[in-house]
Formats: structure tokens, sequence, C-alpha cells
């Protein structure tokens, strides 16, 4: 199993060998419709697909054993779901296959057709009932019935049959042949079965019965017995199941988790028609599976989250691309339980609770996974491709993945928990204080807050009344100021951009002000006029500073804006020159 590339580092360092590589398998599956069963009871485990073909046509059951195909049967209809089960005790004991397509379920027992269940037809509603008599009797006319059955769509409770949908649907030259060939007819309303499960019936061992649980598209879910196919419960969800896991016994207690079609993930349980918890997500899910006593969702928005049995949510991972399927990794010999989750971006990645530790790179995008016994070798991973390829890889027997976190981020570290000390005496004597004396404490709070904000508001106001901040406060002179100081010194060049924040009114007979140390600054002009202030432009006014002392040291340059015939400056700013280098360089 020399790697073909001649990469020998990654194929000696590596987890997996790659056992199989058929690019041009032509299978288009998904993770739902691929399991591998002891068939013929020999101790060797093969791969059971259900190939969806172009998606109209050419839909087959094929059976692989090792790298070849060993058999083909032809599907009716697209297959939704695929399970091996158990049905009875008698020997040998080798498991039938059951497809899930449309309505029905087509049951396999040594790979031939053995029984075809059909689901119960759902209630017809009566008043469509009503008006299709009438049309048989001639007692209506076609564009009559339309009108009638529009009412009805809108108002009733029962969905309208299939053919009353397709009816409405047609144009009016072509009403009439509809109703005189389908007149005579009964009218039946047939659901069909979204995804399909298995259910261990009185034991939890890996050889016993096992019931059919199926979800179904009118919202309902169905435990079916494995011998007669009758119908041993059934629930009701508020939307359509997309994905289950199924987990219990069916006699003793168990747990059905089904992620539905309106973005959430309900929890059914024994003996209780209706859910028992719900966990609501922030995007659709697109992957469910079981760890342990946890859920995993892989959510559309390229998250991966797990939840408690009772929804309640432990922990986020973001991934790098939208999850295309995904599927549990368990090595019971080693006690080893893993998420796999395929991306779009041709990478599958092995999770451990919320920790990365290892990356599969694929030739193309996977579109579905499974894991377990294959031939006899028990880590085998199966993976389908986007472009019908199917590829074959078997976990080392030298191989160890680390609880560390592969994954770029924070350290393991950090998600554990801080062991905290149990309570002191003095904690407990600190408690009792501040319990007796709440009041006190409280009203000592709020005096010290009251006078923090009175010192704040006394501040505030000095600086308005004495124009100490860079905006001004009169409503009649609205003036925004900003200073820039250019220059290594001994020459500064300060720049003033001042701006008139009004609406509509313009500034004028302005003028600008300094005030220095005049033992260390000069500047040519320490008081200038200033134009006529348009509102919402920026006018710079330069100015040149000259730094007198060569001594490295500087002062703050106060700038006043003043109104004629006003004593109180409009706006004041403070510059604080820096340190001139021209002259300690010299």
């Amino acid at each position: 199993l020399a790697p073909a590339s001649g990469n020998w580092t990654e194929y000696i360092n590596g987890k997996w060998l790659d056992a199989h590589y058929d690019p041009v398998a032509n299978l288009y599956t998904f993770s739902s419709c691929i399991v591998l069963a002891d068939l013929h009871g020999d101790g060797e485990n093969k791969l059971v697909v259900g190939d969806l073909g172009t998606g109209s046509s050419n839909m087959k059951l094929k059976v692989y054993r090792g790298t070849g195909l060993m058999s083909e049967n032809t599907l009716l209809d697209l297959p939704t779901g695929l399970v091996s089960f158990l049905m009875d005790q008698h020997e040998p004991r080798t498991p039938a296959i059951a497809v899930a397509s449309g309505p029905y379920i087509y049951v396999y027992k040594n790979l031939r057709p053995y029984f075809k269940f059909t689901l119960p037809p759902l209630e017809v509603n009566a008043l469509e009932q009503d008006v299709w008599n009438q049309a048989r009797e001639d007692m209506i006319d076609p564009l009559s019935l339309k009108e009638m059955l529009d009412s009805i769509r809108d108002k009733a409770d029962v969905p309208l049959s299939v053919r009353s949908l397709r009816f409405l649907m047609l144009d009016p030259q072509d009403m009439e042949a509809f109703v005189n060939l389908y007149k005579e007819q009964p009218i039946r309303r047939q659901t069909v079965i979204t995804c399909i499960s298995t259910l261990k019936k009185n034991m939890a061992d890996e050889d016993a019965v096992s019931c059919l649980v199926i979800g179904t598209e009118s919202k309902d879910v169905y435990i079916l017995d494995p011998e007669a196919f009758t119908v041993l419960t059934k629930m009701s969800l508020p939307s359509a199941p997309t994905q289950m896991d199924v987990t219990g016994q069916f006699d003793v207690e168990f747990r059905i988790t089904v992620a539905c079609r309106n973005g959430n993930i309900y929890v059914l349980r024994r003996e209780s028609p209706k859910p028992k918890y719900c966990i609501e997500l922030s995007s659709h899910p697109v992957g469910l599976v079981r760890i342990g006593k946890n859920v995993v969702v892989g959510c559309a928005q390229e998250t991966l989250q797990g939840f408690t049995q009772k929804g309640k949510k432990l922990w986020t991972v973001c991934l790098p691309a939208p999850v295309t399927t995904m599927s549990v990794m368990d090595l019971p010999t080693r006690g080893f339980q893993a998420v796999l989750v395929g991306l779009a971006n041709s990478e599958v990645h092995l999770y451990r609770d919320k920790n990365l530790i290892s990356t599969i790179k694929t030739p193309d995008i996977v579109t579905s996974i499974c894991f377990g016994r294959y031939g006899r070798e028990d880590g085998t991973l199966i993976m389908t491709t986007k472009g019908g390829g199917l590829i074959v890889k078997i976990l080392k027997r030298t191989a160890v993945f680390d609880d560390r976190d592969s994954a770029p981020g924070p350290p393991l570290a950090q998600s554990i928990r801080l062991n905290v000390p149990k309570k002191t005496k003095l904690y407990v004597d600190q408690t009792m204080r501040e319990r007796e004396n709440s009041v006190a404490m409280h009203r000592a709070f709020q005096m010290d807050l009251s006078r923090l904000r009175l010192a704040a508001a006394r501040a505030y106001v000095k600086a308005l009344e004495s124009s100490l901040t860079p905006m001004s406060s009169s409503l009649s002179e609205p003036l925004r100021m900003n200073a820039v100081v250019q220059g290594l010194g001994p020459s500064f060049k300060l720049t003033l951009n001042i701006q008139n924040t009004a609406v509509c009114r313009p500034v004028m007979n302005l003028a600008i002000s300094f005030l220095y140390d005049e033992s260390l600054y000069s500047m040519k002009t320490a008081f200038f006029k200033i134009p006529l202030l348009v509102p919402g432009l920026n006018y710079p006014i330069d100015t040149f500073v000259e730094c007198l002392s060569d001594k490295g040291i500087s002062d703050i340059i106060k700038v006043f804006v003043l109104r004629e015939g006003k004593s109180a400056p409009l706006l004041t700013a403070h510059i604080n020159m820096p340190v001139s280098e021209g002259l300690a360089l010299n």
C-alpha cells in the first residue's frame, strides 16, 4: 500500500492507509443511503449503497465486496434512506436491507425482494370529497370546481390531495379532460418518507431484532414491527423531519432525536406522542449525530455545535467551509468515538468534542461517509465524492489521536474550569456582614456615586463657562477647532482647522489670539482676524512658531478664539508643543 504520489513522509506519519480509490465508480449517494452489513452471515461485511443515478433514472441498489461490485438491483424511485436490520431470530442470522423510497419501504433479504410496505393513507378533507362527488355527478362545471377547491385550500386544516393540487395548476382548457379522467377514482392522500433508522426491540445486543423508525413529510414518526410490519407507535412533530438519530430499546426506553425542516431539533421519548425537548438553532441543521449522551449538529452557517440530551448548549466550533455530510467514527475495541465532518473544501475533519484531532484531504468534495467494519477490517472509512468516486481508507493499528486541538486558536487549558477553592470562614463572615449591613452599604455607595456625578457636572460647567473646550457651547457661534503641529524644530508650523457647525448661518468678526511663554517661543503674529466662516467648510489657518531654548524643553501654547466686544473666549485649545530636536542636534 505504498503511496502513488511518492509522499513517503505523509505515508509514514499519517493515520490512514489508502486502500482504494476509484474516481469513476459512478456512485452518487448520501450518508443516509450507505451502510455496512454482513449480508451472508460469514463474518465479512459488504458495502450496500443506494445509488441515486441521474436523479430521474438508473437508480440502483449496489453491493460491494472488497474493491469490486458484487451485485446490483434496480430501484423504482429515488432512495431517501437505507438501513440494515435483523427481522427475526431464525438461523442463519442474516440482516435484511430496507430501502425507503417515496411512500414505500422495499425490504430485501439475501439481496432479493422480500416485502413492500406502504405508508398508511392520510385523512382526506371532507369538503374536498364532497366537491369531487358533485363533479362526478356533473352537478358543477370545472371552473366552479376550481373556485371551490381554492377556497378549501385557503381555509381547511387538512391539506388537499395531490389530485386537487394538480387540478389547480392546470389551464382552463385542460380542466374538463382532467376531471373526466379522474372523477370516478377515489381520492387518496399519501405522504412520503423523508428519513429512516432502526431501533432495538427488546435487547441491546448487536445481533438483536430491530424495529424500523421512519419520518414522513406529514410531520409524523412511525415505529414499525420488524416481523408483521404493522405500526407500533405513531408520534407527531411540529415540522417535517429530515434527519434522525435513535437510541435505546422499544420495550424498555428509547430516545429519538429528530432534525426538522423548520431549523429545530426535537427529542421524542417512549409513551410521549409529542416532543419532550426542543433545541432551537440559529441556522438549519445539515448533519446530526450522537456521541454518548451528547448530540452534535452541523449547521448551515459553517458551525459545529454540541448539545446535551435536554438541549443545553455545550460548545460551538467554527468551520472553514460548509458542511456536506457527517457520520460517527466508533471504535469499540479502543473505546474511541469521534465525529467525521465532510466539508465543501474537499476535506474531512475528525472532531472529538470540540477538538479537531485529524484532517483528511480528499481529491473531491465528499458527499457521504461511512465508518465501520468492511470485509474483516474494523477501522475502515468509506467515502463517496461529488463526481461519483469511491474512496476507501483503513485506520492504522498504530494510529494515536491526541486529545489536544490541532486547529489554531486558544489553548485547550482555556476551556478547563478553574479549581475554585472552598469557602473560607473569613469569606462566610464577610458575606454575613454584607447581608446584615446591606442597606447602609447601599446608601454609602449611592452617596459616593452622587458626589462623583456632582463633581463631574461642576467641572463640565466650569469648562463651558471658561470656554476651555475645543467646541463652542454658544448657539449663535457653533464652532469646532483642532490644531496640528508640524516640524522638528526650532521652527514649527502650527495649523488651526476651524469649522462652523451651524446649519445655514455664517459667523463673522472673529479673531485668534495666542498665549505662550515668550522666553521659550516667539511668533511673528500672535493675533489676527478670521475671515467669514461659511457653514460646513473647514478653514485651515497657518502660522509659524520659533523655539528659542536649546535646553530640550517644551511648553503649552494656548489658543483663544475671540468675538469682538466680548471678554470671554468662544473656544480654547491647549497645544502641547514637541521638544525642538533641531537645536538639540546643533
